[in-house]
């Protein structure tokens, strides 16, 4: 749930980028990242982790659900550099990559960002060349232009 992450439905901003559109059940993710916390939605009945958040567990079907926060580690388990045609505000910006990691915390929890050199640093500032499956990365928190806080991930061992 991030600029090229998991959401809802993007929307356009100022810089032609897309922006998240938190709805009812995904709202906390962002207000935790607000805080620099990495949580993933998990059941209270039975406790498994699940993502994207959704109203009821899709193991026991308790529609009681609470946030876990995890260690904001994880690994890269997948990854891709879009090539053009590209939206016009990610075209100034290539090549860039979007990755998708697979948390340490909830092995079956994979969320989809970008690999960058600092939290607020722009989508290209990681050389393509650097990017390999099972990389170790953790999470970094970056307001965008509309205020809102996405997850984006840094080397571990840069």
């Amino acid at each position: 749930m991030t600029q090229t992450d998991t959401t809802t439905a993007g929307s356009g901003r100022a810089d032609g980028l897309l922006a998240p559109v938190p709805d009812e059940d995904g709202a906390p993710f962002f207000r935790y990242a607000a805080r620099g916390e990495l949580r993933v939605q998990s059941c209270a009945g039975c406790g498994e982790p699940r993502f994207p958040p959704r109203p009821c567990c899709p193991h026991c079907q308790s529609f009681d659900s609470l946030w876990t926060k995890m260690s904001g580690r994880g690994r890269i388990w997948s990854y891709v550099l879009p090539h053009p045609p590209l939206l016009p505000g990610y075209a100034a910006q290539a090549p860039y990559n979007v990755i998708l990691v697979e948390l340490a915390d909830a092995p079956r929890i994979r969320l989809v960002g970008n690999l960058v050199a600092s939290a607020d640093a722009a989508l290209n500032s990681v050389p393509p060349e650097r990017l390999r499956i099972g990389a170790p990365v953790k999470a970094a928190f970056h307001e965008t232009d509309d205020g809102l806080t996405v997850v984006r991930w840094l080397l571990e061992r840069p």
